[in-house]
C-alpha cells in the first residue's frame, strides 16, 4: 500500500485568491493539490476551466490532480494537459471509450485516473484497472463541497484494493468527499492511500496542525 497522501482540494479555498490557496498548500510541503472541474451538466455546479489551471501553473510547483466531472471528458483532456495538469481523472459514468480516453491522457504526458460515483458499482471500472495510475472512489455524490462522508463506500474501497493486490497493480486509491481525520482513518483501514480534503483542510482553524495530525496516520 502506498504511504498516505493528503491532497487539499482547492474547491474549498478562497476563489478570489486561488493562487494564495495553492501557495499555502505548497508552504506546508504537501506535494499535491486537487482541482475539481465541473461543467454544470454531469454535476449541478460550475467551477473553472483550463485557463484557471494554466494561471495557477505559472506560480505553482505542486502536482496538479485534475478531476474532470464532465459529460464529454474526451473534448477537454488535451486543454487541461496543456494547461499544466499532472494527472487527469475521468468518470466512468458518461458513455464513451474510457480506455481510449485514458490512453490519450497518457499520450499527452499526464498520469491518468478513473472515477466512480457512490451509486456506481466497483465492477464498472474493473476492466480498466490495468491501465490507470489512480482510482478515485467518490465518498459523496459529486457537485458540492461540505457533504457528509458515506461509510457505505468502504466495502467498495476494499474490493478495489483486493483486485489491486491480486493482479499485482500499483495504482493509487483516492477518496474524495467528507474526508477529515476520522473518515480518512476509516478509508485508510479499508486500503485507501490518497485523501482529498477540502472543507476540513481549508476550513481548519490551523491547516498546518491538520496536516501534521494527518501525517501521523499509519
Amino acid at each position: 500500500m502506498h504511504p498516505p497522501l493528503l491532497v487539499p482540494s482547492i474547491l474549498a479555498g478562497d476563489h478570489a485568491r486561488l493562487a494564495e490557496s495553492a501557495a499555502a498548500v505548497e508552504r506546508l510541503a504537501l506535494p499535491w493539490i486537487h482541482l475539481d472541474i465541473m461543467d454544470g451538466h454531469f454535476v449541478p455546479n460550475l467551477t473553472f476551466g483550463p485557463g484557471t489551471v494554466a494561471a495557477l501553473r505559472r506560480t505553482s510547483g505542486l502536482f496538479f490532480d485534475v478531476h474532470l466531472m464532465l459529460d464529454e471528458p474526451h473534448r477537454y483532456v488535451q486543454p487541461f494537459a496543456r494547461a499544466g495538469a499532472n494527472l487527469i481523472s475521468i468518470h466512468v459514468e458518461p458513455p464513451g471509450d474510457h480506455a481510449a480516453i485514458l490512453a490519450r491522457i497518457r499520450e499527452l504526458g499526464c498520469q491518468n485516473g478513473i472515477v466512480l460515483n457512490p451509486g456506481t458499482p466497483a465492477s464498472a471500472i474493473e476492466p480498466l484497472l490495468g491501465g490507470v495510475n489512480l482510482v478515485l472512489v467518490m465518498t459523496v455524490q459529486p457537485g458540492f463541497g461540505g457533504q457528509s462522508f458515506r461509510g457505505d463506500m468502504l466495502p467498495k474501497i476494499s474490493q478495489i484494493v483486493a483486485w489491486r493486490r491480486a493482479r499485482g497493480l500499483d495504482f493509487r486509491l483516492e477518496v474524495d468527499g467528507g474526508i477529515d481525520l476520522a473518515t480518512a482513518a476509516e478509508c485508510r483501514a479499508a486500503g485507501a492511500d490518497t485523501f482529498v480534503a477540502g472543507t476540513s483542510f481549508f476550513g481548519a482553524a490551523d491547516p498546518a496542525a491538520f496536516a501534521t495530525e494527518f501525517q501521523r496516520m499509519p
